[in-house]
């Protein structure tokens, strides 16, 4: 059976907020990418790696890799660091 991977996407470089990252992702692993020679392009005779599925929580992700007995990988996403500093910290250097 296919591999895949769940996880939730980083947000978009256009992006400034954290919208639309709520959303959890079932993506399938490509096994045989190949480059096309005329193009260049990466291309795969696996029709599976242009399946998407989102999903609203990670255990509706992992009940329907289970259901359909599909191999996943769960990869959690990393806390967000921040760093509280004052306004008054730009001038003191």
């Amino acid at each position: 059976m296919k591999k895949a991977k769940i996880y939730i996407p980083n947000k978009s470089p256009m992006q400034s907020g954290r919208g639309k990252t709520d959303k959890w992702v079932l993506e399938y692993e490509t096994n045989d990418p190949t480059n096309n020679p005329l193009m260049g392009w990466e291309s795969s005779n696996d029709t599976y790696a242009e399946l998407r599925l989102e999903f609203s929580t990670k255990e509706l992700a992992i009940n329907y890799a289970k259901k359909k007995k599909i191999n996943f990988e769960l990869i959690e996403p990393r806390k967000r660091k921040t760093i509280k500093k004052s306004y008054a910290d730009n001038f003191l250097k």
